[in-house]
């Protein structure tokens, strides 16, 4: 498939999530960078959701089309490393039970990468999440490396993440 046929199932699966949106009642406004932000029970309703629309589409999940996440767990951080508050379940996470949350979603979904799944600050457990996904999964360190060659020379050495962001 070629990137122009890929844009266009990626609008075709846009308009249907803006479409079951809609139906749902649900706020269809746009943020900065083109997102939906409904007020939703759960961050799995999000994915439920887009899986639906890639339904809708026409599309077979896992198939024709996977998900890629972009989830900026620094911005969850509560309190010291290791520490994460689910920003819509209220939910506090240790490194390990979101370690264990990524892993049962990528069994469950077909998960193609995730950005930033863990605290930029968290070294032992993007290594440990690498370690145990990093086969099936590109874990992207964007906050993690912010594009700073000593951080990526340690994310290499401490083999954290399997890809990063450049931001030139």
């Amino acid at each position: 498939c070629c990137i122009r046929e890929g844009i266009r199932w990626c609008v075709e699966i846009y308009h249907c999530l803006n479409k079951l949106l809609k139906e749902r009642k649900l706020a269809t406004g746009v943020g900065d960078e083109g997102g939906f932000a409904p007020d939703l029970e759960s961050e799995i309703v999000a994915i439920d959701l887009i899986m639906e629309a890639i339904d809708k589409a026409g599309f077979a999940p896992g198939k024709d089309v996977m998900i890629s996440l972009d989830v900026a767990a620094s911005e969850w951080k509560c309190g010291a490393v290791g520490k994460y508050l689910m920003p819509k379940q209220q939910r506090i996470y240790t490194t390990q039970d979101l370690i264990e949350e990524w892993l049962e979603i990528k069994d469950k979904y077909p998960i193609f990468s995730i950005e930033d799944p863990l605290d930029e600050n968290d070294w032992s457990g993007w290594k440990e999440l690498t370690k145990r996904g990093g086969d099936s999964l590109v874990l992207v360190g964007d906050d993690l490396f912010v594009t700073n060659k000593k951080r990526l020379q340690s994310g290499i050495e401490k083999k954290t993440a399997n890809a990063i962001l450049i931001k030139p």
